[in-house]
């Protein structure tokens, strides 16, 4: 009895000792875990920060080579110009979705003037210079001012046929400056009475 006493003695111990082992290794290994997954965020770190960092310089280096607002627009109204180059006027060809339905839509840009509704003596004296078109549509002897900077001409109503838009880039008091008129000739083929308008 005495030997089964102490044979259960011995299995209680190795009992509690396995136990509290198993307890400290369950322990141990938590805490590995633990400190694997700090080292992973921690190695994960420096690689996010150098993600942002070439996000940044990359968003950096785009903005010097787009082209910057005076590049697209322009002068700053605010400064006047010392030897202003000549104005431009660029007008692209008619766009073909309107021709069918008898309108024209020409896209223009101007450079090295701001079309604005400003007119008189006075205004040509303003830098930057400012100025308008003048649009004529088959040699009628009348034409319009626009001056609403609008980016696209929008003549609707137009016959079939062939027709001629003369578009000149003038002064504030409708001088045209030298060698700044476009002439478009283009087509209208016959179509129905559905307008876009």
């Amino acid at each position: 009895m005495q030997q089964k006493e102490n044979t259960m003695t011995k299995l209680k111990k190795v009992y509690h000792k396995t136990k509290a082992r198993t307890a400290g290794a369950f322990v141990l290994l938590s805490l590995l875990l633990v400190a694997l997954f700090a080292a992973a965020v921690l190695l994960a770190l420096p690689a996010r920060v150098l993600a942002q960092q070439s996000a940044q310089t990359s968003a950096q280096t785009q903005v010097v080579n787009e082209a910057s607002a005076r590049d697209i627009r322009g002068a700053s109204p605010y400064i006047a110009i010392k030897n202003e180059p000549a104005p431009k006027l660029i007008v692209d060809p008619p766009l073909p979705e309107g021709l069918p339905q008898g309108i024209f839509w020409a896209q223009y840009r101007v450079e090295n003037l701001h079309i604005v509704p400003v007119f008189g003596t006075g205004a040509r004296q303003v830098s930057p210079r400012v100025g308008h078109l003048h649009i004529t549509v088959d040699d009628l002897p009348w034409w319009w001012a626009d001056a609403s900077d609008s980016n696209t001409i929008d003549i609707a109503g137009l016959p079939p046929g062939q027709h001629k838009v003369k578009i000149e880039l003038v002064d504030p008091n409708h001088k045209v400056f030298p060698g700044q008129v476009v002439t478009l000739t283009f087509t209208v083929p016959g179509y129905k009475s559905a307008h876009l308008h």
